[in-house]
């Protein structure tokens, strides 16, 4: 695409930078919030008409209704939901407008590293909860990956691309039928090696082996399938081959239910958020980062300071450690001044001192 800061487009939406490949971020002039544009490209025979110069917008427009029947049906009222504003045609290009707070990808952070499992856990539930309302809704989103999910400033994560992923499966089907080898070439054309987007079966069901896949991303920072092409990694998610969920830690068990083939064995979203619920409660502190490197501190003209756990939201608390050369009761006092294996030279010495002061004293006095 091409534009830059200022454009405006379908009279509404003004670009606030320069968008990136099928990618923009704008300001809706009728709201003021600021709005993500995905975008996909709608060959010309969906644009055109039998006359290359005249044309034909009614595929397209009908693509938007689809996209726009969808969007109206979503809950918008939940909060871990990005609330999708709609969709419109401009050019060859038909574009999803999704509401878009402050915050960065799941797919940002994760170029960074995986995450704590405890981590992933409590961005799962966010998403775990988002997909229950939509299944409630009578809807499934077919979309999460980790570009489609944003963490927000305050840790939560909120589920978007629900228009986009309705974007493409519509087009897929319009150019490809309602199946077979063509609408597959169609898909993996738009939607690409990425697992989340290749489950077995569609529906509520997909979206819960999806939210496995994306745990073991999240965990380890690579799909539990080989992603170098569309066609290695369908054959593998047909096959099963995949790295166990044992690496996932704590989360292993119910990732490993999430990817059963068989869709009647996995948890639906409601059970899935419920056990990542109990998995967090039982979640230990966090660690102290101080006291991980040294468990115990030695500080100078100080008693052996030993930190205690760090509790949530506080600092290390001190322990005093009484010193094991002090005697019992003492409390850490000062260490006696001379040395146990010269105190009977010195009494001695002592004794014999007073002895002479003694015979000097009676000396004197006589004379």
């Amino acid at each position: 695409m091409r534009g830059g800061p200022g454009q405006l487009l379908a009279g509404r939406y003004r670009l606030t930078d320069r968008p990136e490949l099928l990618r923009a971020i704008a300001v809706d002039e009728r709201t003021g919030e600021t709005v993500l544009l995905r975008a996909v490209e709608l060959p010309a025979l969906l644009t055109a008409g039998q006359d290359p110069d005249e044309p034909n917008p009614g595929h397209g427009d009908r693509l938007v209704r689809r996209v726009a029947t969808v969007g109206s049906a979503a809950p918008a009222w939940h909060p871990r939901l990005l609330r999708g504003v709609g969709a419109f045609v401009e050019g060859e290009l038909l574009w999803t407008v999704e509401e878009r707070p402050a915050g960065r990808t799941l797919a940002e952070l994760l170029s960074a590293g995986p995450l704590p499992p405890y981590r992933a856990a409590e961005l799962a539930a966010d998403l775990a909860g988002a997909l229950r309302a939509l299944h409630e809704a009578g809807l499934a989103h077919g979309n999460l990956t980790a570009e489609s999910v944003l963490v927000c400033e305050d840790g939560a994560a909120l589920l978007g691309g629900l228009l986009d992923g309705v974007a493409q499966e519509a087009l897929a089907e319009d150019l490809g039928g309602p199946g077979g080898r063509r609408r597959y070439e169609v898909r993996a054309t738009l939607v690409g090696p990425v697992a989340e987007r290749w489950p077995l079966d569609g529906g509520p069901a997909g979206d819960c082996w999806a939210l496995g896949v994306l745990v073991q991303r999240m965990v380890t920072g690579r799909a539990p399938f080989p992603e170098g092409g569309v066609p290695e990694l369908v054959t593998a998610v047909r096959d099963g081959r995949r790295e166990p969920a044992l690496v996932c830690g704590p989360l292993a068990p119910l990732a490993e239910r999430l990817l059963q083939p068989d869709p009647t064995l996995r948890p639906t979203a409601q059970v899935a958020r419920e056990e990542l619920a109990a998995l967090l409660a039982g979640a230990p502190e966090p660690a102290d980062e101080e006291r991980a490197a040294r468990e115990v501190e030695l500080k100078p003209e100080a008693p052996l300071v030993r930190l205690r756990p760090r509790r949530r939201g506080r600092g290390p608390a001190p322990e005093r450690v009484v010193p094991e050369t002090a005697p019992p009761g003492a409390g850490g006092g000062r260490t006696p001044r001379i040395p146990p294996a010269l105190l009977g030279p010195v009494l001695v010495g002592g004794v014999f001192a007073l002895l002479v002061l003694g015979m000097v004293a009676v000396v004197m006095f006589a004379g």
